[in-house]
């Protein structure tokens, strides 16, 4: 894969070089974070402040003391750590947020030069060059080739000034490791919650995050009705979830006493099954529940909870009876007619929730025969639930046969933005048909007589720069901050180019000043380019007019979605020979053969309105009708 080159680093969303330096040879450096431009260093028990400025700073970037910390994750060592150099995940686009390792150029212990390309990124826009801003060695790859959506910010690798230091760098460290201490701060700090165990609680249940919906797999807390402390009845509401549906209440299943909420109100994606509190039966037992147990604390103690479960299951032979039963799954198995008796129990104490009850109506199973209901009722459940005689949905769906095709970078954010252009810009679609021949015959004569071979397509370029051009309304675009239209200054047309990465766009920068042989001569350039991987952001990067050509395929006419926030895209079709009536030289009618291609807008109707677009296309009919028109 060819790869285009970025010479030149400006980042202004995040640095991309942290320096880590130790104070001392004989005290560890505890702790690393920016505040307003100072940096805190902790060392044994004192502090020490300096400003950031007296750091050094690679040319070509510009640093957020601000973001600093977070962004980066920077690593504290030890001062046995050598003097080094953290390199970051760069932000080589403005959209870009994440990237993929495609290649690492250099390997660990190289040396490095001012310039030298150390690794391949596979942005949202194209494949770059990441080059080295200063000397040294690369002492430690951290984030290995291949990997894939990177956020940008995080460390990538580390360098060293002297190859004897390489050795000194510690051989544990990663790029999305969490930052170490020191191990005697580090056995003082320890979360305590981490190292609970079931023995080390009383009696109590871990609630999680239910699913109250069969579409739901994350949910927000949006306010506890509960307090810590509080008593339970059965059917008190504990607190209220926002699902992907609506906002829920989530009642108790049994009472005792809330002894320790894990997620706090206002916590937002908060994963189904994860603990969101802890009750117990006895209010004694609320204090012996430790004060630093979190939703984030809690695996081991849920992990030595699924093994016993496990190995009931074992003991049990699958066992699908339940001993208590919420309201609302009550509800829905009289609704539904299901065999309740089928039905698997996921609560506390063998009950059996609503979710168990959606789940087991999703997957199909647990349906019975007659049920109390009414007919309305049944047929609108048999209507939701089509089942094969003989064949179970769930078994029909574990047959069929299938393959994940994973998406690069460049189709994922294709993907995002054309959706977001169809949700969010009023799409007007306007159609016509033009005549070809006179510029087929156009084409041949410079073939011919001028050994100048241009396509369909070159020419329909220069056409549409020329429509454009004496169609300035047309050559806008919407801007949501003015809520105005802006019209543009050039004709800058981009061209719809398919790669193996997804679709491509690179621009015919002033099309209508250039000649059809200048344009053929840069389309070919460009789409090489695309198709390598080597286009600049310059580019594909801008444009005032899209042009999307299927006409080298069997497509008689079809609808392009806007590329934002350019206004408007043009579907071109293949020609077709078909008969209609002309008037000859003599004045009679007769049919005669004449070759039609059909142009498709697809306008935002915010600029384009029906008087722009017709006035647009028939300026551009009249550029094909005539191709002297070129040379005005």
């Amino acid at each position: 894969m060819a790869i285009s080159q970025v010479r030149r680093l400006v980042i202004s969303r995040a640095p991309s070089v942290i320096r880590s330096r130790s104070l001392t040879t004989c005290r560890s450096l505890s702790r690393l974070v920016t505040e307003k431009d100072v940096l805190v260093e902790g060392i044994g028990s004192g502090t020490s402040l300096r400003p950031v400025s007296s750091l050094p700073r690679p040319s070509g970037i510009c640093w957020n003391t601000s973001m600093l910390k977070l962004q980066h994750g920077t690593r504290s060592f030890s001062s046995e750590a050598p003097l080094h150099a953290v390199v970051a995940m760069p932000a080589l686009s403005p959209t870009m947020n994440q990237g993929n390792i495609a290649k690492w150029r250099k390997k660990e212990g190289d040396k490095i030069e001012a310039g030298d390309v150390i690794c391949e990124i596979e942005t949202d826009k194209a494949t770059l060059e990441f080059e080295s801003q200063e000397e040294g060695f690369l002492a430690k790859i951290l984030v290995p080739e291949g990997s894939k959506d990177i956020p940008v910010g995080q460390p990538i690798y580390i360098t060293v000034e002297d190859a004897d230091d390489i050795k000194n760098v510690p051989s544990d460290i990663s790029g999305n490791s969490e930052e170490k201490e020191p191990k005697e701060e580090a056995s003082a700090t320890k979360d305590v919650g981490t190292q609970i165990s079931i023995a080390d609680l009383p009696p109590h249940a871990v609630l999680d995050m239910p699913a109250l919906s069969p579409t739901m797999n994350q949910g927000n807390i949006v306010n506890w009705r509960k307090k810590e402390g509080d008593k339970i009845e059965v059917g008190d509401i504990l607190c209220e979830i926002e699902t992907d549906k609506a906002t829920l209440e989530f009642e108790s299943l049994e009472e005792g006493f809330l002894a320790k909420i894990l997620v706090p109100e206002g916590s937002k994606d908060v994963l189904v099954g994860q603990p969101i509190a802890i009750t117990v039966e006895d209010p004694d037992d609320i204090k012996k529940i430790p004060s630093t147990l979190s939703g984030a604390s809690t695996p081991e103690v849920k992990e030595e909870k699924s093994a016993h479960q496990a190995v009931d299951k074992e003991g049990k032979l699958q066992k699908t009876g339940f001993t208590r039963i919420s309201p609302s799954a009550k509800l829905l198995i009289t609704e539904f007619g299901l065999d309740a008796s089928s039905l698997h129990a996921s609560g506390p104490l063998g009950t059996l929730l609503k979710g168990d009850v959606l789940a087991a109506i999703k997957s199909g199973k647990g349906s019975s025969g007659p049920s109390h209901v009414s007919k309305d009722k049944t047929s609108q459940s048999t209507q939701s639930l089509p089942q094969t005689p003989g064949v179970s949905s769930s078994e029909s769906r574990s047959s069929d046969s299938y393959e994940d095709f994973p998406n690069s970078q460049i189709r994922k954010v294709i993907a995002k933005r054309l959706l977001e252009s169809k949700m969010t810009t009023p799409h007007l679609y306007l159609s016509s048909d033009v005549i070809l021949d006179p510029l087929l015959a156009f084409r041949k004569d410079l073939k011919e007589k001028h050994d100048i071979k241009v396509s369909v397509n070159d020419i329909v370029i220069k056409a549409v720069a020329l429509a454009l051009r004496n169609v300035p309304e047309a050559n806008a675009y919407w801007s949501a901050e003015k809520e105005e239209v802006i019209l543009c200054d050039s004709v800058d047309i981009s061209i719809a180019v398919a790669t193996e990465k997804g679709l491509m766009t690179p621009i015919v920068r002033n099309a209508d000043q250039k000649s059809i042989s200048a344009i053929s001569t840069e389309v070919k350039e460009l789409a090489e380019k695309a198709r390598a991987g080597k286009l600049m952001p310059n580019e594909f990067q801008g444009g005032t007019f899209s042009i999307s050509n299927l006409g080298m395929f069997p497509v008689d006419r079809f609808c392009a979605i806007i590329n934002p926030p350019q206004a408007c895209i043009m579907a071109v079709g293949r020609g077709n020979k078909v008969v209609e009536p002309s008037i000859d030289s003599d004045g009679i009618e007769k049919p005669a053969v004449v070759t039609r291609m059909n142009v498709t807008l697809s306008a935002d109707h915010r600029v384009f309105d029906g008087k722009v677009g017709s006035s647009f296309l028939s300026a551009l009919n009249s550029n094909f009708s005539d191709i002297r028109r070129f040379l005005l």
